[in-house]
Order: C-alpha cells, then sequence, then structure tokens
C-alpha cells in the first residue's frame, strides 16, 4: 500500500488507502480549556509527522497573529511525512478575492496545502452571512481557483452539509460543483453540529462518492454531539469517503471531534483500510500521551485502544483467563497500538494476578513462595483501612518492593508542616509549607508557597531533593483527587487521596489513606517520588549490563 499522491488538481489514491487530517491545532484548540503556545504547535506538529498523517491542519493565519507566527517558525524544521496545512474561509461577500484579507493571510503562511471552508447550508447563506444563494457559489468557486492559481492545493470544507443536504440538496451539491470547478482536489463533508444519524450519514456520503468521487477525493468531519463521531466517520468511509479529518484525542468544540486515535486503529486493523505506516501503529498510544502532555490534560482512561483501562482486567476469573490465552478477553494485541497489559490489583483480584505482578520484580517467585501469601493479608489489611491499589498501581509495586526486599528509601523525612496565608500576598498562593529531609547523611531545609498546601509541600519537596535527584524537576503532578471514606465521621473521617503524575514520557499514580488529609496527601506524595527514582535507577542499571 502506499500514500496518495498528486496528479494534477485531483488527489489519486489506493482505494483502501484513507488520508488523515488532524487538526488537533485548529478545532482541537476550540475546546474548553484548549490553549497552545507556539512552540506547543511546533511539538504536536512534529509529533503528528512522526506519527505518519497525511496532513495537519495548523491554524487559521487571518484569525490571529500567533497562528501567522507559527507557520512562520515551522518552517525552520521541515516535516518528513505530513503535509501542513493553513486554515480559513472563502472569500467575503462582495470583496475580490485578491483583496480579501484572510487569503492573503493563507498565501502568506506559504504551505502548499490550505483547506477552506464555505457554506451548503442555505440558513447560513442568508441569515448568517447575509447573502445570496448565488453570491455564495461565487464566493467558493472564484476562492478556491484564485489559490489553485496560486499555487496551492485545495481541500474544500463543506462546512454543515449533512444539514444543508437534507434541506435543499439539490443546492448543497451545486456547491461542492463549485469548489470542484474551482480546482479542489478533495470535497470534505463536514457534519458540523455533531446531529446526524448513522443511516443519513452514510446514504449521504455515498451520493457524493457516486456524482463527485471520480472526480475528487470526498472526505467527512464529524462531531461528537450525539456520541456518533467515530461511527459516522467509519460508515462514511464504507461509503466511500478517502479523506477523514479529526483530533487525535479526540477533544474539540462543544462535545469533541472525531476520534482519530480510534478511528486510526478501526480502520487500520478491523477494517483493512491504509491511513499510517504499519510500522507507527505502535506508536499510537505514546503519540497520543505526547499531545495529551503538551496540552496539559489526562488521557481518558477509558478510552479504547490507548487509555490505560484499555487492557486493564481485574475480575479473578478474566485475570487468570487471559494469563492462559489474551485471546480470551482482549480484541487485539495491546502491544500492537504501543499499549499494554495490566492486571488491576483488589478484592476481586485472583492469586495468579498478584503472582504476574510480583514476577515483573522478582521472575524467581511462583505461587507458592510463602511471600506471595505475605503480600495478599498485607493488601487485605490496607484495602479494610480504604485502600484501592486497582487506581494506584505505583504504590502497589512499591508495597510489594518492600515486602520482598527490592526497595531502598531515597530520603528521611524530618519534619513538614503547612500553612495556610491569608489574605493571599499575590495571586496563586495561598499556603506555605516548609520541609526538613536527610539524603545519606546531608540535611536540606527547603519553603514553599502554593495555591493550596498540597502545592506548597510539592513544591517544597522537590526544591529539598533536587539537589541530590535532578530528575524529579521532570515530575509534574497531573491529578489530584480525595475520597471520604467514612461520610459518617464528619471532619473526622478517614480520606484516601489519589495522585496522578507524569515525567512527560510515563504516567503513574500512587495512594495515601489517612484521618488527616495532609498526611494522606504526605504518603501519596511520597510513593510518586520514589516510584520515579526507582524506575530511574532500574533503566541506568539495565544500560550497564
Amino acid at each position: 500500500m502506499h500514500k496518495s499522491v498528486y496528479k494534477g488538481c485531483v488527489l489519486k489514491t489506493d482505494d483502501r488507502t484513507v488520508d488523515i487530517l488532524d487538526s488537533t491545532l485548529r478545532d482541537g484548540a476550540q475546546g474548553e480549556g484548549i490553549s497552545f503556545s507556539i512552540q506547543d504547535k511546533i511539538h504536536i506538529v512534529h509529533s503528528l509527522d512522526d506519527l505518519g498523517v497525511t496532513y495537519i491542519e495548523a491554524g487559521n493565519p487571518g484569525s490571529n497573529p500567533k497562528d501567522m507566527e507559527f507557520f512562520q517558525e515551522i518552517q525552520k524544521t521541515p516535516l518528513k511525512n505530513a503535509r501542513l496545512c493553513a486554515f480559513g474561509s472563502t472569500r467575503r461577500k462582495d470583496t475580490a478575492c485578491a483583496e480579501d484579507v484572510n487569503l492573503q493571510s493563507l498565501l502568506a503562511a506559504e504551505t502548499q496545502d490550505v483547506v477552506v471552508f464555505g457554506k451548503s447550508w442555505g440558513l447560513h447563506v442568508t441569515d448568517i452571512l447575509h447573502t445570496t444563494l448565488e453570491e455564495n457559489i461565487g464566493m467558493i468557486g472564484e476562492t478556491v481557483a484564485f489559490l489553485k492559481k496560486n499555487g496551492r492545493n485545495v481541500i474544500y470544507d463543506a462546512e454543515h452539509f449533512f444539514t444543508g443536504y437534507e434541506e435543499n440538496k439539490d443546492y448543497a451539491l451545486m456547491t461542492l460543483q463549485a469548489a470542484l470547478d474551482g480546482g479542489a482536489s478533495v470535497l470534505n463533508l463536514c457534519e458540523t453540529k455533531g446531529g446526524c444519524m448513522l443511516e443519513a450519514c452514510r446514504d449521504i456520503t455515498k451520493a457524493v462518492v457516486d456524482k463527485f468521487g471520480k472526480q475528487a477525493v470526498i472526505g467527512i468531519h464529524t462531531h461528537d454531539d450525539s456520541g456518533l463521531a467515530v461511527a459516522n466517520t467509519l460508515l462514511a468511509v464504507q461509503a466511500g469517503a478517502r479523506h477523514v479529518q479529526g483530533t487525535l484525542l479526540g477533544f474539540g468544540e462543544r462535545t469533541g471531534n472525531a476520534n482519530l486515535a480510534v478511528i486510526i486503529a478501526d480502520l487500520q486493523l478491523k477494517m483493512g483500510y491504509y491511513c499510517i505506516p504499519d510500522e507507527n501503529l505502535k506508536e499510537l498510544t505514546p503519540t497520543v500521551k505526547r499531545i495529551a502532555e503538551i496540552t496539559n490534560i489526562s488521557v481518558n482512561p477509558g478510552m479504547p485502544y490507548v487509555g490505560s483501562n484499555a487492557f486493564a482486567h481485574k475480575a479473578g476469573m478474566h485475570i487468570d483467563a487471559v494469563l492462559k490465552n489474551p485471546l480470551a478477553y482482549e480484541h487485539i494485541v495491546p502491544e500492537s497500538v504501543g499499549n499494554s497489559r495490566i492486571f488491576l490489583m483488589s478484592e476481586v483480584a485472583g492469586r495468579s494476578m498478584i503472582i504476574e505482578k510480583i514476577r515483573k520484580f522478582d521472575p524467581a517467585i511462583t505461587k507458592d513462595s510463602p511471600v506471595v501469601t505475605e503480600i495478599i493479608k498485607r493488601v487485605k489489611e490496607l484495602e479494610l483501612e480504604g485502600y484501592q491499589f486497582e487506581g494506584a498501581d505505583g504504590s502497589f509495586e512499591l508495597l510489594v518492593r518492600k515486602i520482598i526486599g527490592k526497595y531502598q528509601p531515597f530520603f528521611k523525612l524530618h519534619y513538614y508542616q503547612t500553612n495556610g496565608v491569608n489574605p493571599r500576598p499575590e495571586e496563586g498562593v495561598c499556603a506555605c509549607a516548609q520541609i526538613k529531609v536527610e539524603v545519606d547523611g546531608q540535611i536540606e531545609v527547603t519553603a514553599g508557597e502554593g495555591d493550596g498546601p498540597v502545592n506548597a509541600l510539592d513544591i517544597a519537596l522537590r526544591k529539598a531533593l533536587e539537589r541530590f535527584y535532578p530528575a524529579v524537576a521532570k515530575i509534574r503532578l497531573t491529578d489530584y483527587k480525595v475520597r471520604v471514606l467514612d461520610g459518617k465521621s464528619a471532619t473526622a473521617a478517614r480520606v484516601r487521596v489519589l495522585i496522578e503524575s507524569s515525567d512527560g514520557t510515563d504516567s503513574w499514580a500512587t495512594m495515601g489513606v489517612s484521618c488527616d488529609v495532609m498526611e494522606a496527601s504526605w504518603i501519596a506524595l511520597v510513593d510518586s517520588f520514589e516510584y520515579k527514582l526507582i524506575k530511574d535507577v532500574e533503566k541506568r542499571f539495565r544500560k550497564l549490563i
């Protein structure tokens, strides 16, 4: 199989090849709480390029100066695989293309490929653009022709196409014909409102493929407002679409875009289509994690294929079956998408699962080893206190290491103390912490200010340890949860604190339980730091041997 190639104005493609356009940096940036710096955008572009997507829609240079600056900066680091796209709209009404500021910005971005959107739905033409249906046809055709004349390959996004088609089929098709006459190589059908049902999406896409599929590549762009973005995309591909748009993690405006991580895996592993190089599929999970880290969000653990729970097993019978034959409960091999199988520690987990986890640290241990019974006993004792190890694999691993003798503390705590600060001395500061630790006989006393006592304690501990262990500078707390275990005890109730951490490459979770929320937080925080340090020591040891 091969990537699609250009011949004239029409994109010729293998019948089983699907071009992937990732819009994380454009449509994804419209999601709540999502904001990218120029450096963030550059890192994400190169991550997507390494993954092997066909196109990267990187922003609208006419909408803000930051996007234009990005397009200037990215030229300094050429891409290896993907084609970068600038995004913009058709010309404004009653404005010549050569005089349209947004079109000039698209040309100034100097990308070989541009994505231009236009209106397919009469309501948007008359009520939003306040122009005529005839003028809209001219805006589409003239814009595409202008960009084509200036040496650009044009992907035309037919905004609100499915809604427009259901209201006035003939007019919606006329807008596509205008883009095709102007020289567009891709006619991309946008399901902008996310409300289209499965049969309609499939049938309308097939009608367009039948009419225009021999003259241009037909594409699909869906939103998830009805929870059908992935399903509609797959049906559109079955109907003949060979260009798919979405975002790698599925985030975007409102409920989000089509999740490309799921779509790529479904198409390539289950449906016999070719989206990215086969050898790059194993980079799918690492790339999702990398982009989530850059975006400063957490990957949904339940995300198919790439989520931390995608191949997680908890029930003892399931675990026993998977250990005998993974096909019993897994639809693919986890490693094929760069993920891994995990067994969740809990009261319903069987003895075989615990042995499997222990053998990661000591392959010599068997089911008859006395230490297995000791570990099971200790786990059940801690669960009675409120621990729940299924969500804190890092803490479970440290517990096992301590019992089997493969643990060594990295520092000794002398004391810590935290205080609230009111009124706030500055933005982001409402607490301070002081800590005294000892490492190999050397004493370190530090303090930290933060937005809350846990944040201040985290900062103080980091400062104290960085001199001895520089790697802690890479640790970032990505999530912090507190669960009250006994509501009847009011403020004296035991609490469970779960901390999720990352070093930019790996992620792990640790846990602490106490009647004192700060003590529970401290236990989880120490486990998080020690887990990272132990892993680094083992990596260095493996390199030596």
